[in-house]
């Protein structure tokens, strides 16, 4: 076979993830919260980039700032007494301001006789009553009588608060939330002096979760502090006599066990009640009987007092605030019963481009270096704003088709929630699934009914007993909790072979495993366990 060197010409198509087009993709897979921080980011490295919608505090005072005219400032409109510097304004006096028709009508004397006044009926000097913080807070027209000076200008914020203003200082009433830790170290300096049981105590807090209970085995508590292993549990029952009552116990029946103790409620047949919770889960009560002699009276009363114990008593300190679910979009019905699409404003930033600025600093750039990332920064932040603008339109057209397909969920609710899968979407709106796909990540969707993620509108589909329309897995899932929440007695528990009988009825084709396993989604338990629990119950 011979070698030989020749010239082909060739013609193929290929897809380049430009990086233009990689930024767009990520952003448009980001949540409200990412993209926030991603923003925060662009604007910190951009100088080019400004952020739209931010504006001063009404009480502020503060302007937005714009880049520097190289001609010079300007003052395109006639100063006001709005425009007034700061200094100015605190310059001046009462006296120096218009008098109202009011002002000029009292008697310089009345500010002192009505304090005068209420001295008498006081029977004592406001000097005597307000000694300690510089006497109640004085009128303007007061001030004036007595030649002080007033400031126009606002009060001033955080640390740069006059030293002379003995206004009370709001942030320094704040209470700062107290963790579970603090609370028990405060607790153990108090309870002993002994250094060896002090260190000991730190660290057995130190391994005392969020929700009260200790994660390490004192076993290597002791070998780490190379002490004995009764003596970490010597430390370790102070820490347990510690409040919150029952924190610092190795699990829940110990826990149970501490609580009931302060309450000196742990006597034999509780002890047997908290020594077989597993039982208790199960709504076992006949075995709970025979093991710890009661009879079902008895029992009943056990079960209550149990159920008012706090099984997580540390979670009350220093707690994570709930994190709520921001809509991205919001569907609204109208007067008319059509849905109306909209996105929400809160959770889209606004970035523009300075060109102004740019055109300035490169007439001041002195190397080829700093025109280029001038350049740079212009392209780059370009493209940011046109991918945040097609992310908000990319969100809008699925949001809409959304509603679409989902018209029936938003008008009636879950039970008509339809089959709905991605590529329907995207052939709807003809972008591609993968698209559809990071735009229905981490976003969600306000109604009327509440926030709900996009993900939760796409749903498989149930066939149908006749095979007509098939209906949503979503749907069969809320018929499921409904039928059982309508159990009110021990009778009237449905199996889940009783619930494939209901399904059936109501022409949902689906099997009993398929039942068991949206019932074990929705956490709701077996029906002998309900059962039990329903039968526990007392009249």
């Amino acid at each position: 076979m011979g070698l030989s060197h020749r010239l082909e010409l060739r013609q193929s198509q290929s897809l380049a993830l430009t990086p233009q087009l990689l930024q767009a993709i990520r952003l448009l897979q980001l949540s409200h919260v990412e993209l926030a921080a991603h923003i925060e980011t662009e604007l910190e490295r951009n100088p080019l980039l400004e952020r739209t919608d931010d504006s001063p505090a009404p009480d502020d005072g503060a302007r937005p700032e714009s880049p520097p005219d190289p001609a010079g400032p300007e003052t395109p409109f006639p100063q006001t007494a709005q425009d007034t510097p700061q200094d100015t304004a605190h310059d001046a006096t009462y006296d120096a301001a218009p008098e109202t028709e009011n002002e000029r009508d009292w008697s310089p004397d009345e500010p002192r006789l009505q304090r005068d006044s209420i001295e008498d009926d006081f029977g004592t000097s406001f000097d005597n009553v307000f000694q300690d913080d510089g006497g109640p807070p004085r009128t303007e027209s007061l001030a004036a009588d007595e030649g002080l000076m007033v400031s126009s200008a606002p009060p001033h914020a955080g640390g740069n608060r006059d030293p002379d203003d003995t206004a009370p200082d709001i942030e320094a009433t704040l209470a700062a939330g107290i963790s579970l830790s603090d609370h028990l170290s405060a607790q153990l300096d108090l309870a002993t002096a002994d250094p060896a049981a002090r260190l000991i105590g730190r660290h057995i807090i130190d391994a005392i979760d969020s929700a009260g209970y200790l994660r390490e085995p004192t076993a290597e508590i002791a070998e780490r502090l190379g002490v004995d292993e009764a003596r970490v549990a010597e430390v370790l029952a102070l820490v347990q006599s510690f409040e919150p009552t029952g924190v610092g116990a190795r699990d829940l029946a110990e826990c149970l066990a501490l609580q009931l103790r302060e309450k000196d409620r742990y006597d034999p047949a509780m002890q047997a009640l908290v020594a077989n919770l597993a039982l208790v889960a199960r709504h076992d009560h006949a075995a709970l009987r025979k093991l710890c002699g009661v009879d079902q009276e008895d029992l009943n009363d056990m079960l209550a007092e149990l159920r008012r114990l706090d099984p997580k008593p540390g979670r009350g300190f220093g707690h994570e605030p709930a994190q709520t679910l921001v809509p991205d979009a919001f569907v609204r019905r109208k007067g008319d019963g059509s849905l109306v699409v909209e996105l929400n404003d809160a959770t889209l930033p606004r970035v523009l481009v300075n060109r102004a600025y740019h055109v300035t600093l490169m007439r001041n750039a002195r190397s080829d270096a700093d025109r280029a990332f001038l350049s740079e920064c212009l392209q780059s932040g370009d493209w940011l704003a046109r991918s945040l603008d097609q992310r908000a339109r990319t969100i809008l057209k699925v949001a809409s088709e959304i509603a679409r397909r989902q018209e029936g969920f938003f008008l009636h609710g879950a039970a008509h929630l339809r089959p709905l899968n991605l590529k329907t979407i995207a052939e709807a709106i003809d972008m591609h699934e993968s698209t559809i796909s990071r735009v229905t990540a981490n976003k969600a969707i306000g109604t009327d009914r509440g926030v709900f993620p996009m993900k939760y509108f796409f749903s498989a589909a149930v066939a149908a007993t006749d095979g007509g329309d098939t209906h949503a897995a979503e749907a069969v899932r809320f018929r499921i909790r409904q039928l059982i929440g309508a159990e009110t007695a021990a009778r009237d528990v449905l199996s889940d072979d009783a619930l494939v009988g209901k399904l059936r009825e109501e022409g949902i084709e689906v099997a009993r495993r398929t039942v068991a396993k949206y019932r074990e989604s929705l956490r709701i338990p077996s029906s002998v366990e309900r059962r039990r629990a329903l039968a526990a119950k007392v009249p």
